[in-house]
């Protein structure tokens, strides 16, 4: 008989390869774009958002909460799917992706969508917006913590190290930055286009505690996220290792993926390899 764990990993693996799924049918549907984008961080926001956050679906707009920002907002299939799947809309609108009159834009839009803290896709904004949260909380004494997602890519803004500056000079232990470092722009490799060298050595540099995990494994995630929040006046980033396109291989690590849609023929190798996996993880849950 598996642990209690073991079992608690393998449907938070299976969750994340049906959301997949459902992220690639969704964009494809809508003739959409970023489906690499929004796989990479899979495991990273349905992470948080079943494990970590203290934030609740019937009452997002509540006071006393935990607050999230997705700052790639390019990846907002992710977030969508994963808020749909824990009551915060509808699952049904999310076959609405980017038509007339539907809230789920190709960006995230906190005027219309629950659970949504900040309008993002302008790159580079929503770091800074995440720190004016954090430090509003540590002003009003709140014990609410903020998390931010932000590509790696992202990060060539300067407007984000001005922010992690801010972060650390008002000693904000109350906020986590979430780094995708998956090692591509639309433009290539990030090494071969602007290296953006050590991320861990850079934010440890600018006074932050830096951790770094496996992006895609629920158990390093699981580890890595006890350690935080980590009380000594500094904020903490956690530096994800992840894999742009991930859960479909052919898809994975390469840089056409960033905007190009999968033609019939690659669709439907896609989904037979993500119904592959979901069947192989139903199977080990039985077990």
């Amino acid at each position: 008989m598996r642990s209690k764990q073991n079992r608690e990993v393998l449907q938070l693996e299976l969750k994340a390869t049906e959301l997949r799924k459902q992220i690639l049918e969704m964009i494809v549907t809508a003739r959409g774009t970023h489906i690499a984008s929004a796989f990479s961080i899979v495991e990273l926001v349905l992470y948080l958002y079943k494990n970590v956050l203290r934030i609740d679906p019937k009452n997002p707009n509540e006071e006393k909460r935990d607050k999230f920002v997705l700052s790639k907002g390019h990846g907002c299939a992710a977030l969508y799917v994963v808020l749909a799947d824990l009551g915060f809309f509808p699952k049904k609108l999310l076959n609405t992706f980017t038509s007339f009159g539907s809230i789920l834009g190709g960006h995230p839009d906190r005027s219309k969508i629950p659970g949504v803290e900040v309008s993002t896709g302008s790159l580079g904004h929503g770091f800074s917006v995440a720190v004016g949260f954090a430090l509003a909380n540590k002003m009003n004494h709140s014990k609410y913590r903020v998390y931010c997602l932000v590509g790696d890519e992202e990060l060539n803004e300067g407007s984000n190290w001005e922010a992690a500056q801010i972060a650390a000079h008002h000693k904000l232990d109350n906020l986590s930055l979430i780094i995708d470092e998956n090692k591509l722009m639309i433009s290539g490799f990030m090494k071969d286009i602007l290296d953006s060298f050590s991320l861990k050595e850079k934010f440890r540099a600018f006074g932050w505690n830096t951790i770094e995990v496996n992006g895609h494994n629920f158990s390093d995630l699981s580890e890595k996220f006890k350690l935080a929040p980590i009380k000594n006046g500094k904020p903490i980033v956690m530096i994800a290792d992840t894999i742009k396109g991930k859960g479909v291989s052919f898809m994975e690590n390469k840089k056409e993926w960033y905007s190009v849609l999968p033609d019939e023929e690659q669709m439907d190798v896609a989904v037979e390899e993500l119904n592959s996996n979901i069947e192989k993880l139903r199977e080990q849950l039985e077990i």
